[in-house]
């Protein structure tokens, strides 16, 4: 049956390899679905969160329906097969089981533990020093969790908590949580990016995230220390602490040293499960239907993700068959000609699409093929690529006003009684554009080991 699909589609290859640009159109309705309407809703109707009322899958299923119309002279039965082609791919198998693993480690783990931390380091490092703490909470707990809209849910009210109590501004606070959020979104190892970036490329994750750390920690410092700057010109009064208790955080180390170790993912996420059942029913703190619900509702969280990462396969199957790569690789070829500029051109790419999808995730799993093939053709290591992809779609979802990310930080925020704008935050969000300055100077002049 392979044999016969191979063969069908040599055959109808002169009849939809040269559709060039036009190959492309799916992506363009699907912004035109995705991002038109969740405009729409967000900022025309008014409806809160309205840009993610809009059901990402049905917006790709009608993409997909356009790739399939766009040649007729096809029979359907061969684009069916050109899917499955696309489908069978081990990396989009693996991409699927570690999201939904993730979702079973996040569901067991629980994330009150996030709040420990943040309480824990508030407790033993002085006032003057809260935004930063913030900040690094943010950091460690976005890196442990995998999430950093769950890690800005977390942590806003704790934001809002220390600038009421100590006079810091509440932007200042929030922007702080969202930095340190985003940078580990950028470096978890089981965060869905560095999922969807490393299986795109088909490199180890250990790898990946040696080379964003070398990315990420200089804008972190570099943001720490304007955050402590700018705290040291503000009169501050004491913080309220809550009860916290650290052992629920050790899954989130295992997990952490593990993959930094690496050893393979799924006995690095297996390993976190395990640790966490037994940390529960050690403290008391779970029962067994309980802790199987926690699952499912985990596992539930990561379904549109895995369905995401399926249609947007099928869907640059078609493209690339008919020709809307090789089209884009000749386009970029000519503005960005040495293996430098090939890097701003990944860069470029995945932060448009990151701004037309708004979701990091999404735009990494649309622009990974074609990274690839622009890797291969400029010479670029697959960990750097996975790397390059990562780094710029968390640059560019970091200061989008419609991010979920900003969305669920000013959500918090006004469910607590108090007003505050997407560009009141927007102006201490000093992360995100450093880890854009430490992402080009890295791409001019950091070297690579052959």
């Amino acid at each position: 049956m392979i044999e016969n699909d191979t063969i069908s589609s040599e055959k109808n290859d002169k009849k939809y390899t040269h559709f060039g640009v036009i190959a492309l159109l799916p992506i363009g309705v699907f912004l035109i679905l995705y991002l038109g309407l969740g405009i729409t809703f967000e900022y025309v109707m008014h409806i809160p969160m309205g840009f993610y009322n809009v059901p990402i899958v049905v917006a790709f299923l009608g993409a997909i329906l356009v790739a399939c119309l766009l040649n007729p002279k096809v029979p359907f039965d061969d684009k069916l097969a050109i899917m499955a082609n696309g489908l069978a791919d081990k990396n989009i198998i693996t991409m699927i089981l570690i999201f939904l693993m993730a979702g079973v480690f996040v569901g067991v783990v629980g994330r009150s533990s996030a709040e420990s931390v943040a309480y824990f380091m508030l407790g033993i490092i002085p006032v003057k020093f809260s935004v930063a703490v913030l900040f690094v909470v943010g950091m460690f707990v976005s890196t442990a969790m995998g999430t950093s809209v769950g890690t800005i849910t977390l942590l806003t009210p704790i934001a809002v908590s220390v600038a009421t109590a100590s006079g810091f501004s509440m932007p200042l606070c929030v922007a702080s949580v969202m930095g340190g959020a985003m940078f580990g979104d950028n470096l978890s190892l089981i965060s869905d990016t560095t999922i969807a970036a490393c299986n795109s490329q088909g490199c180890m994750m250990k790898d990946k995230f040696r080379a964003n750390f070398r990315i990420a920690l200089p804008a972190a410092l570099v943001t720490l220390l304007v955050i402590l700057v700018k705290s040291f010109d503000i009169q501050t009064a004491n913080v309220v602490l809550e009860n916290y208790n650290l052992i629920r955080i050790i899954p989130y180390v295992l997990v952490l040293i593990g993959g930094i170790a690496g050893i393979n993912v799924f006995v690095v996420l297996l390993i976190g499960i395990i640790s966490g059942i037994m940390i529960l029913f050690g403290i008391g703190e779970a029962t067994l239907f309980g802790l199987l619900t926690s699952m499912g509702n985990g596992v539930t969280s990561m379904f549109e993700t895995s369905m995401v990462a399926i249609l947007v396969a099928v869907m640059c199957a078609l493209m690339k068959e008919y020709g809307g790569f090789e089209a884009l690789l000749n386009g970029v070829r000519k503005v960005f000609k040495s293996k430098k500029g090939g890097q701003i051109g990944i860069g470029l790419m995945v932060g448009a699409m990151d701004i037309a999808t708004a979701n990091n995730t999404v735009a990494i799993v649309m622009a990974g093929p074609i990274a690839k093939d622009m890797s291969k053709d400029y010479g670029i290591s697959p960990k750097r690529t996975a790397s390059l992809l990562d780094t710029f779609s968390c640059i560019f979802q970091g200061i989008i006003p419609y991010g979920a990310q900003m969305l669920v930080a000013i959500s918090a925020v006004n469910e607590l009684g108090y007003a505050i704008t997407a560009f009141e935050i927007l102006r201490f969000l000093y992360y995100p554009l450093l880890l854009a300055v430490s992402s080009v100077l890295w791409i001019l002049f950091g070297t690579e080991k052959k």
